[in-house]
């Protein structure tokens, strides 16, 4: 048999259900075993870029590896921004690309390029296999790699006769579980005792914890400690916890600020955050400034990168957190009567046509279990600062990597991972440029996404950062208005575009959800207020000529 079938065996076996990505010449042999694979569903992408969203955010959601494919040469490079983001996510996923024959490698053979070592800096693992005989074996290695101690991404060229290439019939194995990874149990011990010593503090969670939360909420109530997120973290804890802050960083609230600037707080327990730039304000020195800090992490190059870090506790995070709510109780600590922390006033209502309100607006009309999947721009601001959460892990916001269009395929992915829950992805008219033809792929699949575009016909966030910083901003930067309702018209996708505040209502909203497929609804809106993005406004004011 074709040495490509039995990867595709072994995929089967190990439970993959689609695969996303792009066919082409260099990957034919794949996608032809798949006719007689009907338990697999390609899910076919517009562009390799966002097939990679679609596939990390799978993984994601569904809690498995995920596959992703594309050719030799250009397919390949399409795919490393989203390997990239899969990286900073610790997210699973198995890429996949073709490669010319081997015997043709250095002849300047059609789409020819040599991709393990531009995937070697984003993913685990990245290797190219030169012989049939070892591409099973290869997979099985990469896709263990993938899954085990922290997750990640992992990269296979499969030249196209190796693809062909035929084996004998091989024994296909099965993906071995993760094994945990156990925090040291002396260590657990040294930190209940140290925070058990210490009257007040802070739980600081970030995306790590998202597997975690009802621990994180078990371990704050016991302490009667506030909970600040990351913006990467937002939607992790509905609003109405008591003990809950807000959020730190960028676009975050004043209340979690407030905490970590001037509070009394002795200790700073920080659970998944790897204490980037957006999740620390800039680095901000008062986060751990004279407190006692302990860092929960299953990556041990997190610890000291930035801040000085007093216990490092390494291991899957749900495992320390359990095994820490225990040695405390056994300490004698005890479920409080938790007071609820003081959260930022919200500004008062106005009834301005701008995009606090629209936002707003929109998510009164929308089911409370809804999951926004949120793209990069000015938008992303107000949607951390002013959004509401009703409901655990409601929103996915990459504003950690940053990749313009991601939102996008990582809608199509979470639908495709959780099906029973309502999608949302908020995008701009900048990222749907770039991705948004992704409306096609969801409309093939038959998925009930609304892709509410933010279209003020400029790029928004580069347009704000660059006036705060230069105060000026290039005509560049704007761009003759589209109407992309019309766009998707044409596509036979139903469409709605707003245009004031009154066009915002329940009529208009529920004519674009619960469909057979998917709907667009755009926002043509210019809000040339500063978006709420914190501190960020005064570093980038700091960085001005």
């Amino acid at each position: 048999m074709k040495a490509v079938h039995t990867v595709l065996q072994y995929l089967r076996g190990i439970g993959i259900k689609h695969v996303f990505g792009i066919p082409a010449g260099s990957v034919n042999a794949f996608f032809d075993e798949l006719y007689d694979m009907p338990d697999i569903t390609p899910v076919i992408a517009k562009h390799e870029g966002a097939a990679a969203y679609m596939a990390a955010s799978y993984a994601k959601y569904s809690k498995q590896l995920s596959v992703c494919i594309g050719c030799s040469g250009p397919g390949a490079t399409n795919l490393v921004t989203g390997a990239a983001n899969a990286m900073r996510e610790h997210l699973p996923v198995l890429f996949l690309t073709g490669a010319v024959p081997v015997n043709t490698v250095g002849l300047n053979a059609s789409q020819e390029l040599n991709a393990e070592p531009i995937f070697r800096p984003v993913t685990k693992y990245s290797i190219t296999v030169t012989d049939a005989k070892d591409l099973l074996a290869e997979v099985v290695k990469a896709t263990e790699i993938a899954v085990s101690g922290v997750p990640g991404p992992v990269h296979i060229a499969m030249p196209i006769d190796v693809q062909q290439g035929v084996v004998e019939n091989a024994d296909i194995p099965s993906l071995p579980a993760r094994t945990p990874m156990i925090p040291d149990n002396q260590l657990i011990k040294t930190t209940a005792k140290e925070i058990a010593a210490r009257e007040s503090g802070y739980i600081f969670a970030g995306q790590g914890a998202r597997d975690s939360i009802e621990l994180v909420a078990e371990l704050a109530e016991l302490l009667d400690w506030p909970i600040v997120v990351t913006p990467q973290a937002k939607g992790l804890i509905p609003d109405n916890h008591p003990l809950l802050a807000g959020v730190f960083g960028f676009a975050g609230h004043e209340s979690a600020s407030a905490l970590m600037n001037d509070g009394e707080g002795e200790t700073l327990l920080i659970v998944g955050s790897s204490l980037g730039e957006t999740a620390t304000n800039n680095y901000n020195e008062n986060l751990t400034k004279n407190r006692f800090t302990v860092q929960m992490d299953f990556d041990k190059s997190v610890f000291h990168r930035k801040y000085p870090i007093d216990l490092p506790v390494l291991g899957d995070i749900h495992v320390s957190l359990s095994a820490l709510i225990q040695e405390l109780k056994e300490l004698g600590l005890s479920k409080k009567e938790n007071r609820p922390i003081e959260k930022s006033s919200e500004l008062p209502h106005t009834e301005e046509y701008n995009t606090k309100n629209v936002l707003s607006a929109l998510q009164h009309y929308l089911p409370l279990t809804t999951r926004y999947t949120v793209d990069i721009g000015e938008f992303m601001s107000y949607v951390i600062h002013h959004m509401n959460v009703f409901d655990s892990h409601t929103y996915d916001i990459n504003v950690h990597f940053g990749a313009m269009g991601s939102g996008i395929g990582s809608a199509i992915g979470s639908k495709l991972a959780e099906p029973e829950r309502p999608v949302v992805c908020i995008t701009g008219d900048g990222c749907f440029f770039m991705h948004g033809m992704e409306i096609l792929t969801a409309k093939e699949h038959r998925l009930p996404i609304l892709f509410v575009v933010m279209n003020n016909a400029r790029l928004g966030m580069v347009y704000h950062g660059h006036t705060l910083q230069y105060h000026r901003s290039h005509s560049a930067f704007e761009q003759q208005p589209v109407n992309i309702a019309a766009l998707a018209d044409a596509m036979n996708i139903p469409s709605f575009r707003i245009e004031r505040m009154e066009d915002v209502n329940q009529e208009a909203i529920e004519r674009l959800i619960d469909l057979d497929g998917p709907a667009l609804l755009e926002v043509s809106l210019v809000d040339n207020n500063i978006p709420p993005m914190g501190d960020r406004v005064k570093f980038l004011s700091s960085f001005s000529k």
